[in-house]
């Protein structure tokens, strides 16, 4: 199959989502370029569908042998018209993240990460980076976060979000009644606690919350929280997703000492 008209109902649909940072309508994630789709063929994604230009089909002709997907041909015009990126690479996905359960985000020796009305997709992608590198077991997108079919989030992430476990749009409320639900202690980063990272211990059952870039931490999630903070000389604060891969650092130092 080849598509060569921009104003093709597929093409248009895939334009629309990658350009709100949204799903299809299907519940499919746009996902662009040769290095974040080789990320996801070691990820638990489901790829439904690849799209290629001619000439990306030559050269990523490798990687699309690894690929069990349907691969449909897009002319360079047509192709120019669906991507988010200025400069696009040729080739994007359409893939399926699986359904995860809280089980699988708060369960065994938990170290889950709560993200609080996180907006910057590049702060939200970091930090997902961070949560695989230092072994959390799931990522929780508050209902207020970016979507993880945010382009930007996507790519910041560089492939972690198709290997991390992760919940999106949660709700406040159901998401304290699933941490009391797990027995899971909750840690929320705030830079006026007395209590230091260090100090924290993060070696049981942990989630850490981290608040938006602007307005910070929730009250309802802080009123039920154990606030820890990052010590600082003459910056007042740390970003979140600085703080955040501090925090999950030192969780991670906590769980593998001698």
């Amino acid at each position: 199959m080849q598509l060569t008209s921009t104003k093709n109902p597929l093409l248009q649909a895939i334009r629309r989502a990658a350009a709100a940072g949204r799903p299809t309508e299907d519940g499919l994630i746009v996902v662009e370029g040769p290095h974040l789709v080789a990320e996801a063929v070691s990820g638990a994604w489901q790829i439904e569908q690849i799209f290629a230009t001619a000439r990306a089909r030559a050269r990523y002709a490798e990687l699309l042998l690894k690929l069990d997907a349907e691969l449909i041909e897009v002319s360079e015009r047509a192709f120019a018209s669906t991507a988010s990126t200025d400069t696009p690479q040729e080739i994007l996905a359409l893939m399926r993240p699986p359904k995860w359960s809280w089980k699988d985000l708060l369960g065994g020796r938990a170290l889950g990460v709560a993200l609080d009305g996180v907006q910057d997709p590049g702060n939200a992608g970091t930090i997902v980076r961070s949560a695989e590198a230092f072994g959390a077991t799931g990522v929780m997108f508050l209902k207020g976060c970016v979507r993880v079919a945010n382009g930007k989030l996507l790519r910041a992430a560089a492939g972690s979000l198709f290997r991390v476990p992760f919940l999106e749009g949660i709700e406040i409320q159901e998401f304290l009644h699933q941490i009391r639900l797990a027995a899971v202690s909750l840690y929320a980063l705030s830079m006026h606690a007395l209590t230091i990272v260090p100090d924290a211990d993060l070696q049981s059952r942990v989630v850490l919350a981290v608040g938006s870039e602007g307005h910070g931490m929730s009250r309802e999630l802080l009123a039920e929280a154990q606030p820890i903070s990052i010590p600082t000389v003459k910056v007042e604060s740390l970003n979140a997703a600085t703080a955040c891969s501090i925090a999950l650092f030192e969780a991670h130092r906590q769980r593998n000492a001698q």
